[in-house]
């Protein structure tokens, strides 16, 4: 067994690294979709300099796999299938995906990686009702992570760029998913028990692009050009 795991840069990815390494499950490498132009996480927009930090702390070979932007689907999938067929040569098994709750998804994922000798893994997946109990634990145990992307039509702008803990989750609304599964926000993890030590981030500006909020994080000892 040889585990791919689906790296976002955000909490949940960083939690189920977490959960498969106390099983304990091998896990072999990360897999993250670069926007190519901007050099940041697809929809995350973290710096592929931070992006980098984390994989370098969890000891891990980290793949990225660039995609344009906009990206057309068929674009996402003739990359994806690439990297697909990369790791099944490369003697991974499974790939695992730190979705929540959310079926299609799922259901996506599943039929994608049909016949390509990979396993999709799902060790997050639960019911809806569960991830206000996964947040409170992710949180109790010490992960830590910053707002990096705001969806203004589901969550008020004013969340870009807070830490994800317990003050938050009290001043989410209740039409928001804890962990922001329908893509209300999405996060930075930088420390927590998947980290020998945190991943030290600046907060930079918020900016608005493509109708979502932007919150920059720099890593204070890594020089970058790049920008929002």
């Amino acid at each position: 067994m040889k585990i791919l795991v689906s790296w976002s840069s955000g909490k949940d990815s960083a939690w189920m690294v977490h959960v498969l390494r106390q099983q304990p499950l091998p896990i072999g490498g990360l897999l993250t979709t670069i926007n190519e132009a901007a050099q940041r996480v697809a929809m995350h927009a973290v710096r592929v300099e931070l992006l980098d930090a984390q994989a370098q702390a969890l000891g891990l070979p980290l793949w990225k796999v660039p995609i344009p932007s906009p990206c057309p689907n068929e674009t996402y999938e003739r990359q994806m299938s690439a990297a697909v067929a990369r790791a099944a040569a490369d003697g991974f098994t499974h790939v695992a995906f730190a979705d929540l709750f959310l079926q299609d998804i799922r259901r996506y994922r599943e039929d994608r990686l049909a016949g390509t000798g990979l396993t999709p893994l799902f060790p997050l997946f639960g019911d809806e009702g569960t991830t206000g109990a996964l947040a409170r634990e992710m949180i109790a145990a010490g992960l830590r992570a910053r707002i990096t992307c705001v969806d203004p039509r589901q969550l008020d702008p004013r969340f870009a760029g807070r830490d994800f803990d317990r003050r938050l989750l009290s001043d989410l609304p209740a039409s928001v998913d804890p962990c922001g599964e329908r893509g209300e926000f999405h996060t930075f993890a930088y420390a927590g028990p998947m980290f020998p030590k945190p991943i030290a981030i600046d907060i930079g500006t918020t900016v608005e692009r493509d109708g979502f909020l932007f919150t920059d994080l720099t890593c204070p000892a890594i020089p970058s050009a790049s920008s929002v």
